[in-house]
């Protein structure tokens, strides 16, 4: 048994300021996909997976009945035949593994479930945003909900604020566009909770709030309005100033090996680089107006290009 695939995810702009209602965008990155599966003889990955799929089926026995409501006996039936997410989706790297495998359980054992073809209102996102924020609350103590939304519905999400996203267009790949986004592979596995953790604490400070207001979430704003509209001058000069307020003020949530890198990229502008998920690890995101300079510049590290433009 095999069940569809569901896809990883890219946060292009909004990490850590959508908790606080900065605009968000998020994109399906077809790269990376999981889908649910039964084998005769399972791997050792598979029986990790299974093991840990029990424990997410007790955990959604407890959900909100009044939120969603799930085939518990059909999934007890499944998982304790061996069924498991067999995922290429890498772990700890801020490209949604848990929002993918989210995806596929509410997609094959919800009750009364919102479907990708039905008209989706902004009500509808909105309840499904709910539900898979309180799924995904299981892997990562609290969850925005996007991650899985995204790969359930494999469309670019606009998050205007917590109770305003919409499903939008973005501006199409150009196979030779010398503007690029990338991945950047720190080689370390990050931890979403802690990160979370280190945010929420400094949250406390006022300066630091002010910070993410005045700064943080003005430049995440405006990246995301000039991305949109195709404003491919202005797109990277507010790159720019996000990635230094990322560097001055988000230091824990940047792998100490990759702080010099980071500087480089603002002072040669030969890229801007940001976090890509909660940071701590996994993939560093990068925009460059200049692939090939880009790649050179970083020609010891392993890199990604996720979209041309």
């Amino acid at each position: 048994m095999k069940g569809p695939l569901f896809y990883s995810k890219i946060l292009l702009f909004g990490e850590y300021g959508i908790i606080k209602d900065s605009k968000g965008l998020s994109i399906p990155y077809n790269f990376y996909n999981g889908a649910l599966k039964t084998d005769e003889n399972p791997s050792d990955t598979a029986i990790e997976s299974n093991e840990s799929l029990k424990r997410f089926v007790d955990y959604l026995e407890n959900i909100d009945s009044e939120l969603v409501t799930f085939d518990i006996a059909l999934i007890k039936q499944h998982v304790n035949a061996g069924m498991y997410f067999d995922s290429s989706i890498p772990q700890g790297y801020g490209v949604g593994s848990s929002g993918a495998l989210v995806a596929a359980i509410y997609d094959k054992y919800a009750q009364n479930k919102i479907t990708v073809l039905e008209n989706l209102t902004r009500d509808k996102l909105l309840k499904l945003k709910a539900i898979f924020s309180a799924m995904e609350s299981f892997f990562h103590g609290k969850s925005s909900g996007l991650d899985p939304l995204n790969s359930y519905l494999s469309i670019p999400i606009l998050i205007n604020s917590k109770d305003n996203i919409e499903a939008t267009g973005i501006p199409s790949q150009k196979n030779e566009g010398k503007n690029a986004v990338f991945l950047l592979d720190s080689g370390i596995i990050g931890e979403t909770a802690p990160m979370v953790s280190i945010f929420m604490e400094n949250m406390k400070q006022e300066g630091f709030r002010n910070m993410l207001k005045d700064q943080f979430i003005k430049h995440t704003d405006a990246c995301i309005d000039d991305f949109l509209n195709g404003n491919i001058k202005s797109l990277f000069k507010n790159t720019k100033s996000l990635s230094k307020v990322v560097l001055s003020n988000f230091k824990p949530m940047i792998p100490q090996q990759f702080h010099e890198l980071w500087k480089k990229g603002i002072e040669t502008n030969e890229y801007y680089l940001k976090l890509c998920g909660s940071g701590g690890g996994g993939y560093i995101l990068g925009f460059t107006e200049d692939i090939d300079r880009a790649k050179q510049a970083l020609s010891d590290y392993k890199l990604e290009v996720v979209y041309n433009f």
